[in-house]
């Protein structure tokens, strides 16, 4: 049993929590929406975000990050939209800074570490959030480094995979992996987050599990625009084989291991996000492909369709890398130039022949 603080109560965080309860851990979850709050605090559920789901009595909800997140946190988790990210951490860095003395700053020796301090035992920090932050186009992993002590930085891992919330917090067979720099972090986790129905494979390929969580979202879109267009198998076979090459072709210049993107973080997830209806960057993409344009397709959803802004912090990636990426750039191309998403499709099948796949 841990004591488990999660940051975000939209449906990945509410999902997270359901799954961890049932681990028998305790549950603390910070959510910013106080109408959300409430509606959790009263009905222990919301509809929207999870339907179905009923949450346990002792899981406390609260809108005050001091509550959520306190001296016996053992588990950080993050579940927040990718561009709230740094603002985020920024709030809860006073309460996790350890002790300063004349000589400076001090990591806390084992005695300390037991003492009940407001950083001593902490173990983990698992990012779920997948996109990169704009402007400085870092990874999410790279922004908690950045912004929590250093003692933290060996804590910090990403869990990724074919994992949608709703089929999680229904119970339903899911395979994720968690990717660290730390050995010992990376089992403990596993050990906390694994159950009979939901199973966590560990990696030390950090980078590529979060270049894949990421890039999978603009092919997810671009495979809702094939949908929307009312095209086949043949065409949505073809996009998710280029796609995964773009993926590949992104995370091997950030020296990513090129086996990573044929596991879990990379096809598997690719996969999944890309055909099932539970997918908010597959819908925001299948109803471009009707005709509707982003801001009305946007204003209607209630939760934020990652791959949106993703596909602008991929593209700009690339373009500092120098990388061919010619679905990302088709994809920025529909959403923020305006271009018709048959157009966008039929530039894609005329480019330059090559005698290679890669």
């Amino acid at each position: 049993m841990a004591n488990i603080s999660i940051i975000g109560g939209g449906s990945w965080g509410l999902a997270m929590t359901h799954l961890l309860k049932k681990n028998h851990h305790n549950i603390r979850v910070w959510e910013y929406n106080s109408e959300n709050v409430q509606k959790l605090q009263n009905e222990r559920a919301n509809e929207v975000y999870l339907k179905g789901v009923v949450f346990d009595e002792d899981i406390i909800f609260t809108s005050d990050i001091k509550e959520a997140v306190n001296k016996d946190t053992e588990i950080l988790v993050f579940a927040i939209p990718s561009v709230y990210m740094r603002q985020t951490v920024k709030m809860l860095t006073p309460p996790l800074a350890p002790p300063i003395n004349v000589v400076g700053v001090l990591p806390p020796t084992s005695t300390e570490a037991n003492s009940g301090t407001t950083w001593g035992k902490l173990q983990a920090v698992v990012s779920l959030v997948k996109g990169l932050e704009e402007g400085s186009l870092k990874r999410m992993s790279e922004v908690l480094t950045e912004e929590l002590p250093s003692y933290l930085k060996d804590k910090i891992c990403s869990l990724s995979g074919p994992s949608h919330a709703e089929e999680v917090a229904k119970s339903i067979p899911t395979l994720v992996v968690v990717a660290g720099k730390n050995h010992n972090t990376l089992e403990y986790v596993q050990k906390m987050f694994s159950n009979q129905v939901f199973r966590v494979y560990a990696s030390k390929d950090i980078v590529g599990v979060e270049i894949g969580a990421a890039v999978k979202n603009i092919i997810s879109i671009a495979a809702g625009v094939v949908s929307g267009l009312g095209y086949g198998d043949n065409t949505m076979g073809a996009l998710l084989t280029r796609g995964l090459a773009e993926i590949k072709r992104l995370g091997l210049a950030l020296n990513a291991d090129p086996e990573t993107f044929s596991g879990l973080s990379g096809l598997g997830d690719l996969v999944t996000t890309a055909i099932s209806p539970h997918s908010r960057n597959r819908y925001v993409g299948f109803q471009l492909g009707k005709g509707k344009k982003l801001e009305e397709i946007t204003k209607e959803m209630v939760m934020i369709a990652e791959g949106v802004i993703t596909t602008k912090n991929i593209r700009d990636l690339k373009e500092k890398l120098n990388i061919t990426m010619p679905i990302t750039e088709e994809m920025y191309q529909l959403l923020y130039k305006g271009k018709d998403p048959k157009k966008a499709l039929s530039d894609l099948m005329r480019r330059e022949l090559k005698s290679s796949e890669m």
